[in-house]
């Protein structure tokens, strides 16, 4: 009889760390949520988010304007490009110009892969969900949960931009009003921007009806100042020395940066993708609206005419440089280029007025994609998914049926990411940068997913769709487009990088997604095992009773 001899210590503690560890990695494979499969039989959207596995909490009150509304009061055109202008400028007109033309093309098409997948599965969990379904078995829980946590970044990101806009436009409007006599300091655009985060967040935390109104007036706002400003700001330049030429219009070229003339053009489309941004409010609401079919013209009728509009008002802006002063404008002791553009052509009054117009609608703005971040948190703490404050964050106020907490943890996260303003202007203009990464990754992930061959076979055409050929096409193009902006915003405005011109968008973006990661395996697989239903069985019942009772209405 062979006796064996007994494991040493050494042997004896690898073998327990082998097991332990083996049991950690079974533990996260194992605890994962059944996907669901949807086959599109529902005739009714409650009865299509049944089959998707949730049921009906929120009240459908946003008709197709409104739905239009919420991206496009999002992207608030007049109020963006007058927070971004600047970047476009720094390669002249030629950057601000053409870069919003032609990256306008490619984030129509983004549009396009989007609204293809929101017609096929209309959830508020929208990217992550998707990110789950179309994902193979092996990666899904982990890969959606990154997405969850990065498109929540984006959007908390995207209303820490607005917010600084808002500020930034408001200290330019006193400034102005003051003859310049007035320091805009870092400190008190911190304070303006908190305020607007948290005035935003409460006007969020009323009734749906109430929020579709907002959306209204906020589309009626923004056009009345894009039309007023295509009208009011030519004709006072055309009394104050006239236009610039056409060469320099969509011909001047001063790179302002030490980048080569052709990446630092890139750079100046910046613009365009942050502005024509954040179409995917749509989805996260898609469990508030009265239908489905709403989805196409919210995203890309909001990107398209924020593209063909937005690339006018640059024009303008172009031809009203006063004397063609690009290092003047760039530089206003006002704080603002749009500012000094429309001082220049209308005089004091009308900018103070302006400015004061263009803040309003900024605040509009704050208030859309506040809305769409607080749905996002909500929906993505409903699958247990938020990290530490899901069971919070998931409750739904009976009364109103608005996610209120939900709603103040995307006011905390955001004054808290805006901390960067107190910084200095750099650190605060990587707010722009930063929901652009946050939010491109999140799109491109489950666009990604569906041109390979597991996603594509799991994937049904909604209501949208191109046909099988042209749709594969459309999404390959958006998937290098966002692989290349992804990487764009990750540069500094300068080859110098210091803590002066440094990035913090790389350090923001790659340090929430690792520590996404870490979480996950260290501790987040024991709560979260991807989306998951809340149907019981008296809900499912009720949601499908209703659909055989309007089937035999129809009959």
């Amino acid at each position: 009889m062979v006796h064996l001899a007994p494991l040493s210590p050494v042997h004896s503690a690898v073998h327990t760390i082998t097991s332990k560890t083996g049991d950690h990695f079974n533990a996260i494979a194992t605890h994962r949520s059944v996907v669901r499969s949807v086959e599109h039989q529902a005739d009714t959207e409650e009865g299509l988010l049944a089959e998707i596995g949730y049921k009906q909490e929120l009240r459908r009150h946003y008709n197709t304007l409104e739905t239009f509304g919420i991206a496009f009061s999002i992207m608030g055109l007049l109020p963006s490009i007058s927070s971004t202008v600047a970047i476009g400028l720094e390669y002249g007109t030629t950057g601000l110009v053409w870069g919003w033309f032609v990256s306008g093309i490619f984030v129509l098409l983004i549009g396009a892969s989007m609204t293809m997948l929101a017609s096929s599965l209309p959830t508020s969990g929208g990217l992550y969900y998707w990110t789950n379904y179309y994902a193979h078995e092996s990666i899904r829980v982990p890969l959606s949960f990154l997405i969850g946590c990065s498109n929540t970044l984006a959007l908390c990101g995207g209303l820490c931009s607005i917010a600084y806009g808002f500020g930034a436009e408001v200290l330019a409007a006193v400034s102005v009003n003051k003859g310049g006599d007035f320091n805009i300091t870092q400190a008190k655009l911190y304070g303006v921007f908190a305020g607007c985060v948290i005035a935003a967040c409460a006007v969020c935390c009323l009734s749906t009806k109430k929020g579709s109104y907002i959306q209204t007036a906020s589309i009626f706002i923004n056009s009345f100042l894009i039309v007023l400003f295509l009208i009011a700001v030519p004709i006072g330049a055309s009394n104050n020395g006239g236009f610039n030429d056409a060469s320099f219009i969509f011909g001047n070229s001063t790179n302002a940066r030490d980048w080569p003339r052709g990446w630092s053009w890139m750079l100046s489309m910046m613009p365009a993708i942050w502005t024509i941004g954040a179409f995917d409010s749509v989805v996260h609401m898609s469990e508030e609206l009265k239908s489905k079919k709403s989805i196409p013209w919210g995203i890309l009728g909001s990107i398209s005419v924020c593209w063909i509009f937005g690339w006018c008002i640059c024009i303008v802006i172009a031809a009203c440089i006063k004397d063609g002063d690009l290092e003047a404008v760039l530089s206003t002791n006002t704080g603002s280029p749009m500012a000094q553009v429309i001082l220049d052509a209308l005089g004091k009054k009308w900018c103070v007025a302006f400015m004061a117009l263009i803040s309003v609608g900024q605040f509009l703005m704050a208030c859309s994609i506040a809305l769409a971040a607080s749905r996002q948190i909500w929906a993505f703490a409903r699958d247990d998914g938020t990290p530490f404050v899901y069971k919070i964050i998931k409750y739904v106020d009976p009364r109103v049926k608005v996610p209120i907490n939900a709603t103040i943890f995307a006011a905390a996260l955001s004054c808290f990411i805006g901390l960067l303003i107190l910084i200095n202007t750099t650190a605060a203009n990587a707010l722009f940068s930063l929901a652009v990464a946050g939010n491109y990754v999140s799109w491109g992930m489950p666009v990604f997913l569906v041109v390979l061959p597991y996603g594509k076979s799991k994937f049904i055409p909604g209501p949208f769709h191109f046909g099988k050929f042209l749709s594969t096409v459309v999404n390959w193009i958006t998937v290098l487009w966002i692989i290349f902006i992804i990487t764009l915003s990750m540069f500094p405005d300068s080859k110098k990088v210091n803590k002066e011109t440094m990035n913090y968008t790389v350090v923001i973006n790659c340090g929430i997604w690792l520590l996404s990661i870490i979480y996950y395996y260290t501790w987040g697989y024991r709560v979260y095992s991807g989306p998951k239903s809340n149907l019981d069985g008296s809900d499912a019942e009720e949601v499908y009773s209703k659909e055989d009772d309007l089937i035999d209405a129809k009959v």
